[in-house]
Order: C-alpha cells, then sequence, then structure tokens
C-alpha cells in the first residue's frame, strides 16, 4: 500500500488503519474468529474502539475489508475492454494478469497468512456467507455492464454466470493445491496454462457474444 500522494494526515489515518486489521488478523488466526472481540482488537492495536469503528464498520469489516475491492473486478474487467474485444477475451487477459503476477485475488499468494485467512473464512459460517454474497455481487455487476451494452438480461446474466464460474474454478482449484502442499510456484507454473483450457472450453458458446462494436 504506498503513500505516494498523500499528505501527513491522511498517511498516519491509513498507517492507522493498517495496524488495526493486522492486529486483528493475527489476533482472528491465533484464537478464532468468533472468540475475539473488537474491544480485545482496540487493546492490542493501541487505538480506541471508536478508532477501530472509525475504519472498519463492523467486525467483519476487519478481515474482509480489504478484499472487498475485488468484488466487481469481472466487471470492469469487460466494461473497460477494447473494440473487437469479447467478454471472454477480457476476462481471459485478466486472469492470465493476475497470474503473471501472482495476485492474491486469484488465489495465489505466497504468504502463509492469506491462506490460513481462507481458511478462517471457508469454517466461520458468517464470512463464508459474506464471500458467497460478493461471489454473487460480482456476477450480478458483471450481468449489469453486459446488458446495458447488449440489451439482453437473459444472455447477459448466461454470459456473467459462465465467466465468473471460471474465474472461481480456477480461484479454487489454486487455493486447494497450495492447501494440500503444493509450493505456489509449482502452482503458478502451470496456472495460466490450465486457465487458457478453461476459457477455451466456454469460448466457442461465448465467442460471438458481446464483440465490442
Amino acid at each position: 500500500m504506498a503513500d505516494d500522494g498523500l499528505g501527513l494526515r491522511e498517511r498516519k489515518k491509513k498507517q492507522t488503519a493498517i495496524k488495526v486489521w493486522r492486529t486483528a488478523v493475527d489476533l482472528f488466526l491465533e484464537h478464532g474468529y468468533d472468540q475475539v472481540s473488537v474491544a480485545q482488537i482496540a487493546e492490542a492495536a493501541e487505538v480506541s474502539k471508536m478508532t477501530v469503528f472509525n475504519y472498519f464498520k463492523t467486525k467483519e469489516d476487519l478481515l474482509m475489508g480489504p478484499m472487498e475491492e475485488h468484488v466487481e473486478d469481472l466487471a470492469r474487467a469487460i466494461g473497460e475492454r477494447a473494440p473487437g474485444s469479447s467478454a471472454v477475451d477480457a476476462t481471459r487477459a485478466m486472469v492470465l494478469r493476475k497470474i503473471a503476477e501472482r495476485d492474491p485475488s486469484i488465489g495465489l499468494s505466497e504468504q502463509g497468512n492469506e491462506l490460513a485467512l481462507i481458511q478462517l473464512i471457508n469454517r466461520t459460517p458468517a464470512l463464508a456467507r459474506r464471500a458467497l454474497l460478493w461471489s454473487v455481487r460480482g456476477e450480478l455487476a458483471a450481468a449489469q455492464v453486459l446488458t446495458e451494452e447488449t440489451g439482453d438480461g437473459l444472455l447477459s446474466a448466461v454470459a456473467a454466470a459462465q465467466l465468473s464460474g471460471v474465474v472461481s474454478a480456477l480461484m479454487s482449484e489454486h487455493h486447494r493445491r497450495i492447501l494440500a502442499g503444493e509450493a505456489p510456484a509449482a502452482v503458478a507454473a502451470d496456472a495460466a496454462e490450465r486457465a487458457e483450457r478453461a476459457f477455451a472450453l466456454v469460448e466457442k458458446g461465448l465467442s460471438d457474444f458481446a464483440v465490442r462494436a
């Protein structure tokens, strides 16, 4: 998280938010999400409880807030694609870029904490529900972009569901393999090839849909 272009006040606020988030993550991973209170997080971070809520509206936000910025990645990729590029082209390019960059949002993080966070989310019902809602929101946002462009709500929903499904399946596969003990570098080594095969599976059916004029 770069501080470039931020004034002193903004930098301090950002540093405080990062400190609170990291403190919360450490406590959640050590003790479990349900066993840690906001008051305990505030005490450990050496801030007031009110300060915590100034940066994070809910306890769930303390863990998952920073991840939410990726909810509409698919919609943005589709909406910003170049003329002549299909929705499949745009989604594949986004995924391949994330793979090349080892982006945590595609499940290729080499940080142990991030993998532990995924496990924590999966075994905590409130967090798992929120993650599922994010997936639904992301798919709906992509469908909306396509509907506005094509005027066909049904086919846009079908296309968004397929593209969102490919992204989710690839991310889940990366998580599964790494959590099973494979080195992130080994998983990343063939991630692009697997992504190409996954998109090829849906490309024929979607190749003529939403090609930007």
